[in-house]
């Protein structure tokens, strides 16, 4: 991104990737248009296009949105494990123009999924495995109901199969959870995404009133399931949200793991509010008004044509609700919307900067695949920012298979890096001008620290970062375009808020290598509130006057005060044992009268 200044305005195609909103249109034929025939292809993957290839980036969490670490995943034919963010990256997966599938396997969870439709750049995904946790225990031959808190409940005949068909008795472990639409983490929770293929062989979007998954397990582990002529009594509890647009009899969909999408079959009646159907196998089941489907893809760019990304966008169905998700890193996002219907679409930015959008646009009805392009007006608190950097291994050089994730205002956003740079580009709110920077070696297992950054608006260059897992702290400066200077050792850091020598609070940071040839020594006066915040150089010249707040870089570098513009972000100051982080840069002249341009990164633990 270039020069930019407080949110101009900007020019959004947004595509919805990660999460899909249906409308009330009845599965009739109708796509919108008319009267017009639906066409059905011979199989159902004919819709999913062409083979490509694309690049995926994701993360695996628990309930509680702790990463899990150790998942295997799967894409097509390529696999990756998560690391212990919970990352993991596959890069040139093969999938179908409109369809990919993510699956996720631990044991003790039960198997997670996603699907989405391919976009350009890399594809972001989140899954939130649940725990394989045994709700109740059953024997074979004998008819019981295992039951929910919540009233959610399977009845069984207890006639069960192994995997190979064989017969199975003795004790089953039963796990169960039901996923509620009205709770928020649903969409990362359920397998897949609301996309199905109907009794006719023709893909529909659903509009879910709940789900139920259900495992069954033997004594030895075995997978077990109801063998051909049985059947299980299921019943899935009705939101009352949800109650007013309720139908009194909908279809019952499972999803196909193998395949990655829901497919219809049975029926299920309201009774009370609850909604009864009958199974004769088991995966996940979902209650689901069906409608007919298009894609809608869109590229996030600002007024020059930069990539925007990292907003948060929603489309609203006036009947179904509300879902939403982030543009990716290459503003680039895909996926399904009900055709036919006219949606309303928002742009928010955090939730920091308060919850009014930035764009609102009734959008629609679409009855063919379809890409969106709308002009976001002006916003005076709200501040267009790049940040850009190098990423590079302990040995000093270029990651090649990274990521790096900044935190901003309560959120991550994950961007990787394949060259050894990045450059990640966002809006922030006029009220929060700190964020923190972690990278991560996906390859070596190697990670830097997290540390602090305040922005230099528009532009935030926070140098070079080092994934070393044996570094706990290090000083780094880079002047003109030399090599990028690392120091490990002999690194002090101490803080008086009161010293006598001086006109206020006191901060004294040295670093020198081990043979003495290089070294750094940063001074500063701190009479910023909560000592925190952007300092300019000390001395006001070189007679020696010196300003009441600000610091100065003495010793092993030549700097002088003359035309001394570099600026100091103090974004950390911890306790005695907790980081002190500083990122400085801007020019200077030596004390020789030749000018200079340094950078450089401070992240030191408080010694004093």
């Amino acid at each position: 991104m270039k020069n930019i200044k407080k949110f101009p305005n900007l020019i959004l195609v947004l595509l919805f990737s990660t999460f899909l909103i249906t409308s009330c249109q009845q599965d009739d034929g109708d796509s919108g248009g008319g009267e017009q025939q639906e066409i059905i292809p011979e199989t159902f993957s004919e819709y999913f296009g062409n083979n490509i290839s694309r690049n995926f980036l994701g993360n695996v969490i628990d309930k509680n949105k702790n990463p899990i670490e150790g998942v295997t995943i799967t894409i097509g034919n390529e696999t990756a494990t998560t690391d212990s963010n919970g990352i993991f990256i596959i890069n040139d997966a093969n999938v179908k123009e409109r369809f990919g599938f993510v699956k996720a396997k631990k044991a003790g969870y039960i198997n997670g999924s996603r699907a989405v439709v391919p976009s350009n750049g890399t594809n972001k995904v989140t899954i939130m495995l649940l725990e394989a946790t045994v709700i109740g225990t059953i024997n074979s031959g004998n008819s019981e109901t295992v039951t929910l808190g919540n009233g959610s409940s399977v009845s069984f005949d207890g006639n069960f199969v192994k995997e190979d068909g064989s017969v199975y008795s003795g004790s089953v472990d039963v796990i169960m959870h039901h996923l509620d639409p009205a709770d928020e983490n649903m969409v990362m929770q359920m397998p897949g995404m609301l996309y199905a293929e109907n009794e006719e062989g023709a893909e529909r979007l659903l509009q879910t009133l709940g789900m139920l998954a259900v495992e069954l397990i033997g004594t030895n582990g075995e997978d077990l399931n109801l063998p051909e002529g049985s059947t299980s009594e299921i019943k899935i509890p009705l939101d009352p949200s949800l109650m007013g647009i309720a139908p009194a009899s909908i279809p019952l969909w499972y999803f196909d793991e193998d395949n990655g999408y829901w497919k219809e079959e049975g029926q299920a009646t309201l009774q009370g509010n609850m909604y009864v159907g009958t199974v004769a196998h088991f995966s996940f089941w979902n209650c689901d008004i069906p409608a007919e489907a298009i894609t809608l893809c869109v590229s996030a760019t600002d007024n020059e044509n930069n990539p925007l990304s990292n907003l948060y966008a929603s489309i609203t169905s006036a009947t179904f609700g509300t879902r939403g998700g982030y543009i990716n890193d290459n503003g680039e996002v895909c996926g399904f919307v009900p055709s036919g219907e006219a949606l309303e679409l928002r742009i928010f930015s955090y939730d920091i900067c308060g919850n009014e959008p930035l764009y609102s646009q009734t959008i629609g009805p679409f009855t063919s695949d379809s890409s969106l392009s709308v002009i976001v007006p002006e916003n005076a608190d709200i501040i267009a920012e790049t940040v850009i950097g190098n990423f590079n291994t302990c040995d000093d050089n270029a990651i090649t298979d990274g990521y790096v994730q900044l935190t901003y205002a309560g959120q991550t956003f994950t961007d990787a890096v394949n060259d050894g740079s990045f450059e990640i580009n966002m809006l922030r709110c006029d009220n929060d001008n700190t964020f923190k920077i972690k990278g991560s070696d996906y390859v070596n297992l190697q990670t830097t620290d997290s540390i602090s950054y305040t922005f230099t608006t528009p532009l935030t260059n926070i140098g070079t970062i080092s994934a070393c897992n044996s570094i706990n702290e290090f000083i780094q400066y880079t002047v003109d375009d030399d090599e990028t200077v690392f120091i490990f050792e002999n690194i002090s850091a101490n803080f008086y808020s009161e010293s006598p020598n001086t006109n206020g609070p006191n901060l004294d940071i040295f670093g020198s290598s081990n043979d003495q040839n290089t070294c750094i020594y940063i001074n500063g006066i701190l009479n910023n509130p909560d000592y925190l915040g952007t300092y300019s150089n000390l001395y006001a010249n070189d007679n020696g006057e010196i300003n009441d707040t600000g610091f100065f870089i003495g010793e092993c570098i030549s700097v002088s005060n003359t035309n001394n513009n570099i600026t100091y972000n103090l974004s950390a100051l911890g306790t005695v044992g907790e980081y002190i982080d500083i990122n400085f840069n801007g020019s200077y002249e030596d004390y020789n009268g030749n000018p200079h341009i340094i950078t450089g990164v401070v992240h030191v633990l408080r010694d004093n």
